[in-house]
Parts: structure tokens; sequence; C-alpha cells
């Protein structure tokens, strides 16, 4: 079993996502891996569902 790649975990955080070091370390790592990509990418949303936020949500 290979040790996990805290380097490379750090360089992703702090570095090309620019996390605070505090938001950083109070990420698990399935929310790390998330926002590394490593799920795909979202199903974006339609227009009925932007708008139906915007109904929902008018500011």
């Amino acid at each position: 079993m290979r040790p996990f790649p805290w380097g490379a975990a750090m360089t992703l955080g702090l570095s090309r996502l620019r996390l605070s070091p505090e938001v950083f370390w109070g990420l698990s790592l399935p929310e790390l891996a998330a926002m590394a990509g490593a799920f795909g990418q979202p199903a974006g949303l339609s227009r009925r569902d932007v708008e139906a936020l915007m109904a929902r949500f008018p500011d």
C-alpha cells in the first residue's frame, strides 16, 4: 500500500485551488477529490431548472 500523496494534495488545494489552509484542512478526502474532478463533470442545469431556482430565490 502506498502512502497518501499529501504533497500533491496540498499543491492542488493550496496552490491550484487557492484554498486557505483552514478550508483545505477542513475538507474531507471525498470533498477534495470532488474539487479535483475525480468524479467527472457535474451535469449542468437546464434553462427550466435555472428559471425555477430564480423564481424560488429572487434577489
